[in-house]
């Protein structure tokens, strides 16, 4: 079999790290098996995650993503990478709106590469004593601990997502620290990765709309193993006077996206 060579942009934003390949063309349709190659550290380029770039015929484009294992969800900060690789190609100049898996989204290009993507609304928490879960494009299992640093991500987060409770599609897991000045730290377990990642846009903004109900406003800051993002939001207030609130509205992740390298690789 004849090898296919395609040119590739390495992207990263706060240490989630993606494989981006224009597809306007419509040229290349990736197995599953070509996307865990592609997503290989040791034998392919090595990423979180694949995104296609493609034609939308009424949008400016259309966003494919991949998790290394070749499943599909929504990703926060590879919509936020995509934005930047997209004002590379010509298809935007300062704002966009977009496909991803979830329906259309919108997104500004600031200073330095700074991405505000807005994400889609949520409109049920569901709570179950010190937890919950919350569903921002992708789902999320929220839990908060005392000391983020120290705590056995990968081996809870396996159990969280692998438990009957999520079967049998899984969900992801998110450890929340609180921390002084309206800010949060959070490390997360991805399914579709099957492991700790650096950060994780969709479950940042599922940690910062949890921190919401302990008490922390719009907008919150966030740490990541790979850096720090922000996320703002509009919470809707159902019940009385001073009640938690039970949907957001107006939800933005807000961070810096880059370009790493770029090749070609071939399959």
């Amino acid at each position: 079999m004849l090898s296919v060579k395609i040119h590739f942009h390495k992207y990263q934003a706060t240490g989630n790290d993606f494989v981006i390949i224009d597809n306007r063309k419509g040229q290349y349709i990736f197995s599953i098996d070509q996307i865990k190659k592609i997503c290989d550290r040791r034998f392919g380029v090595g990423a979180d995650g694949l995104i296609l770039i493609e034609n939308h015929p009424t949008l400016d484009f259309d966003l494919v993503y991949f998790n290394s294992d070749g499943s599909q969800s929504l990703c926060g900060n590879g919509s936020r990478a995509a934005v930047v690789m997209a004002a590379g190609l010509g298809l935007l100049k300062t704002s966009t709106k977009f496909n991803a898996y979830d329906g259309a989204h919108q997104a500004e290009l600031l200073d330095n590469d700074i991405v505000r993507l807005k994400m889609s609304d949520v409109g049920q928490v569901e709570e179950s004593g010190n937890e919950y879960f919350i569903n921002t494009g992708s789902p999320h299992h929220l839990r908060f601990v005392e000391n983020v640093d120290a705590y056995p991500v990968v081996e809870e987060g396996r159990k969280i997502r692998y438990s009957e409770t999520y079967a049998p599609k899984g969900a992801n897991a998110n450890f929340i620290q609180r921390l002084d000045k309206n800010t949060i730290a959070v490390r997360t377990y991805e399914r579709g990765v099957e492991d700790e990642t650096f950060s994780c846009g969709t479950g940042v903004t599922a940690a910062a709309l949890a921190a919401s109900l302990q008490g922390y406003v719009s907008p919150v800051q966030v740490k990541v193993r790979g850096g720090e993002l922000s996320v703002e939001f509009k919470a809707i207030h159902s019940g009385p006077s001073g009640s938690l609130p039970t949907a957001f509205r107006d939800i933005f992740l807000i961070g810096p996206a880059k370009m790493v390298f770029q090749g070609d690789l071939e399959l």
